[in-house]
């Protein structure tokens, strides 16, 4: 009787086994679609085929996917709106400067050279950099506090209309910059104020959540440099419109191209959150608000963007990582008073300013769109970080130590190689949570970059005015200093682990035999054994 029972016990528990293999082996092939970004629901082998496919694919996905190619278009628009007027805002609001709180009545102040500049003009150049570095803090501080948030509510919500907000909330700088000029009476605080209130929604934060909902997890990073290839390629040819208007018709140019795109967006712009990740991250959210009193409610949503960002410390890789993005966002806040140091100190024209941008615009295309991804499958993530925060290091000492321009049009080709690191430490972040958690986690990261980005002008603000009288390291020392940040990043990059952060050796893992199924096949053993003595 015991015989036969072992018996019936050990076919029992194989046909257990095997059935447990079975529902594995389909949650398995539903992961592998997820991250391939098709429906969990498809088991056509030729999109298996397809999304196993290296580079020759993947610009075709790109391009053909909904969402990314909109979103890329937009992003190449925003940055000729913006890049158009990347010369006229510090000449701008330099010249009402000087006429506000110097009384000075020459001719613009652009219109001088470095050698025979007024000093109301020079005097003024500090104040537009002053009031430049508290309008990021101010942005980067409002970006800071609702990011997380904001990621969050798009997992919920979508990403479609808080793109929109962020769109329409982008109109409102140029309109004060054009109004800048139209009213002499008026004080640049106006523009400055307009320009910060777009830090409440981020572009960029739910950009990236929408690309991470299309985009296989091996190609998210590739696909983020190329939304940033797309912001650069606008960046670099805009400003060759200054060589064929002048300021205030590029400020009417810029203006009339931001409400284009928003008008655009409002009828072409897809939706990429599926409704079965929106019902996911809503449900989870509800599960830990059930029956709670109107207080806990309250509680809760005052406190929400704290815990929105403490997702950054899920384990000792998100620490990390989040550490990079400070520390990336800290240094990439020098660029945003580059123009105005090089004005300052070079004397440079409005001409040496867009020839500078259409360089570094073109190099960063060339990088983002035909260096990174092969780089990316050759070393991986995590030398690729390396070797972007090396290049940022001596392309900040370039820009420090460099005695006249062409230095910084050295520094700037240098700069080109550490883009890279911005699209790689998101997709590092991305492929490490689950689908529904793109938007909170993306939010987080960018809130990261937005703190160090209101806290690093002020910063290299505080060198610049300790050292710029010094002859050794004289005004550049704030770039110096950009540069040891970028050191300390190489030594946090060499300790990440490489086998959660370079996602092919995540995907070879992944798609190996799982040994919970060769665990669940052993199961019988032990009852086999139990009959061959009984």
């Amino acid at each position: 009787y015991n015989i036969v029972m072992s018996f019936d016990q050990q076919e029992s528990a194989q046909q257990e086994a095997s059935e447990s293999m079975q529902r594995r082996g389909r949650l398995l092939c539903s992961s592998k679609h997820a991250r391939n970004g098709t429906s969990s629901g498809s088991m056509d082998p030729q999109n298996d085929l397809q999304s196993e496919e290296g580079g020759d694919s993947f610009l075709k996905f790109i391009f053909t996917s909904k969402g990314p190619p909109q979103i890329i278009l937009w992003s190449l628009f925003y940055a000729i709106a913006i890049g158009s007027t990347i010369t006229v805002v510090p000449s701008v609001i330099t010249d009402r400067y000087a006429r506000i709180n110097y009384q000075f009545d020459g001719h613009t102040c652009s219109s001088y050279g470095a050698d025979e500049k007024p000093d109301e003009c020079s005097a003024a150049s500090n104040d537009a950099m002053n009031a430049s570095a508290v309008n990021s803090f101010v942005e980067n501080m409002l970006t800071f506090a609702t990011s997380p948030l904001m990621g969050s509510i798009s997992d919920e919500r979508g990403r479609r209309k808080l793109l929109l907000i962020s769109s329409f909330l982008s109109i409102l700088g140029p309109v004060m910059l054009v109004a800048l000029q139209r009213d002499d009476s008026m004080n640049p605080a106006w523009y400055y104020a307009s320009t910060s209130i777009k830090g409440f929604v981020s572009f960029m934060n739910i950009a990236l959540s929408s690309m991470a909902d299309v985009l296989p997890r091996k190609w998210r990073a590739p696909g983020f440099g190329l939304l940033t290839a797309g912001f650069f390629l606008g960046i670099a040819f805009s400003p060759l419109l200054a060589l064929g208007l002048n300021h205030i018709q590029l400020s009417i140019f810029s203006l009339c191209l931001m409400i284009a795109m928003f008008v655009l967006a409002l009828f072409f712009l897809p939706e990429t959150l599926s409704r079965e990740k929106s019902e996911e991250a809503r449900r989870l959210r509800l599960m830990n608000i059930a029956d709670e009193s109107t207080c806990c409610c309250i509680f809760r949503n005052v406190k929400r963007p704290v815990v929105e960002i403490l997702i950054l410390n899920r384990d000792r890789l998100f620490r990390l990582v989040a550490t990079l993005a400070f520390f990336s966002g800290m240094v990439l806040s020098a660029d945003g008073l580059l123009i105005y140091y090089i004005q300052d100190r070079y004397g440079a024209t409005d001409k040496e300013v867009s020839t500078l941008l259409v360089m570094v615009g073109i190099l960063n295309i060339f990088v983002q769109a035909f260096v990174m991804k092969p780089l990316l499958d050759c070393i991986g993530e995590k030398m690729v970080l390396v070797v972007a925060f090396f290049f940022g290091s001596v392309h900040n000492l370039t820009y420090g130590f460099g005695p006249n321009i062409d230095f910084v049009y050295a520094a700037g080709a240098l700069g080109s190689i550490r883009e890279m690191s911005f699209p790689t430490i998101s997709a590092i972040k991305s492929n490490n949570v689950d689908e529904h958690e793109q938007g909170r986690i993306q939010g987080a990261l960018y809130s990261v970059s937005s703190l160090a980005g209101a806290l690093g002008p002020l910063f290299l603000r505080f060198v610049y005015y300790r050292t710029r009288n010094k002859t050794f390291p004289g005004p550049g020392a704030m770039f110096v200093a950009a540069a040891g940040l970028d050191v300390i990043a190489v030594g946090i990059a060499f300790i990440l682990p490489k086998n959660k952060v370079d996602s092919n050796i995540r995907d070879d893992e992944e798609q190996r035999p799982d040994n919970n199924l060769t665990d669940a096949s052993n199961l019988s053993a032990p009852l086999l054994d139990d009959a061959n003595s009984l």
